[in-house]
C-alpha cells in the first residue's frame, strides 16, 4: 500500500487536520505530493499538495521506492507501511520517532524530465550491503564516503547521493516507464537508518536549498511539513555531506 489517507484517517489516536492547498501554477510543471505528519502537539495532519515540480520539493518525496524495507524496534518494515508516530532505528542505536512521510509518483523515464532511479545490487558495499538490490531515487543518500575523498576526511563519515557511485555494473541507473512510487521519511532529529542493509539519510533540506528560493516559494515548502515553523527546525545535519553540483530551484 502508499500512504493511505484513508486509512490514516481512521488511526484511532490521530486527531487530524486535513489541508488540500490550491494548485500552485508558478512553473511549466506540476506534482502531487501526499504528507502525513505530527504536528507539534501530535496531532495528525493529512494533505495532498499540487506544487511546481523542482528540485526542493522532488528531494522531499524521491528517496525510497515502494517497498524498501526499514529497521525498526519490531523488525523491517516496508516504507509503505509506516505511519507517523512510529519509530525508526537509527545508526546511534537509539530509535527515533517519524515525524513525517512523504510520497509522491514519479515516471523516471518521464521526457519532459528525466530522473533516473538507482539500483544499487546485493552485497555491493560489503556482505548484505545491501541483503538483496535496493531501488533508491536520485536524491538518496547513503551514508558512504566517497572513494575520492576518502583520503580528505580523517575517517569522518558522509552522506553521498548514491548516484555519485553509479559503475554501470554494481550501481545502475534505471528509467522504468510507468510511474513508480516514491517516499521519504523525517524524524524527531536527522539521522542515519537502515534500509535493506544500508545506512541512509532521512529527510533534511540543508540551508542552501531553502536559501535559493524566493520567499513564497519557501513558505510554501514548509507548509508541507506540520512540525516545522522555520527552515531551523529541522535541525542540525547528522553527518556532513559530500560535496556535490548544486541545483537552481526556481524562483
Amino acid at each position: 500500500m502508499t500512504i493511505s489517507l484513508a486509512s490514516l484517517r481512521q488511526h484511532p489516536s490521530a486527531h487530524l487536520c486535513v489541508c488540500v492547498p490550491q494548485p500552485c501554477v508558478n512553473g511549466p510543471m506540476s506534482r502531487n505530493f501526499e504528507v502525513a505528519g505530527l504536528s507539534a502537539d501530535d496531532k495528525m495532519h493529512i494533505a495532498e499538495h499540487k506544487v511546481p515540480a523542482l528540485p526542493l520539493f522532488d528531494n522531499a518525496f524521491c528517496a525510497f521506492a515502494r517497498g524498501s524495507l526499514m529497521s525498526t524496534p519490531l523488525g523491517d518494515v516496508a516504507v509503505e507501511n509506516l505511519q507517523p508516530g512510529e519509530t525508526l532505528n537509527t545508526s546511534t542505536g537509539e530509535p527515533a520517532k517519524i515525524l513525517w512521510i512523504g510520497s509522491s509518483t514519479f515516471v523516471p523515464a518521464d521526457p519532459k524530465r528525466r530522473m533516473p532511479l538507482i539500483r544499487i545490487m546485493a552485497d555491493t558495499f560489503g556482505p548484505s550491503r545491501p541483503s538483496s538490490f535496493l531501488t533508491v531515487g536520485p536524491f538518496a543518500r547513503l551514508l558512504q564516503t566517497p572513494h575520492h575523498l576518502r583520503g580528505e576526511t580523517n575517517g569522518t563519515q558522509m552522506f553521498t547521493l548514491a548516484s555519485e557511485f553509479v559503475d554501470g555494473v554494481n550501481v545502475i541507473e534505471v528509467c522504468p516507464p510507468t510511474p513508480v512510487r516514491m517516499f521519504h521519511v523525517c524524524l524527531d532529529r536527522h539521522a542515519a537508518i537502515n534500509v535493506g542493509g544500508m545506512e541512509m539519510e532521512t529527510y533534511h533540506p540543508g540551508s542552501a536549498a531553502i536559501r535559493s528560493v524566493s520567499h513564497p516559494m519557501r513558505d510554501l515548502f514548509l507548509s508541507m511539513f506540520p512540525h516545522i515553523a522555520h527552515a531551523s527546525d529541522f535541525g542540525p545535519l547528522a553527518h556532513p555531506r559530500a560535496p556535490e553540483v548544486e541545483t537552481t530551484n526556481a524562483n
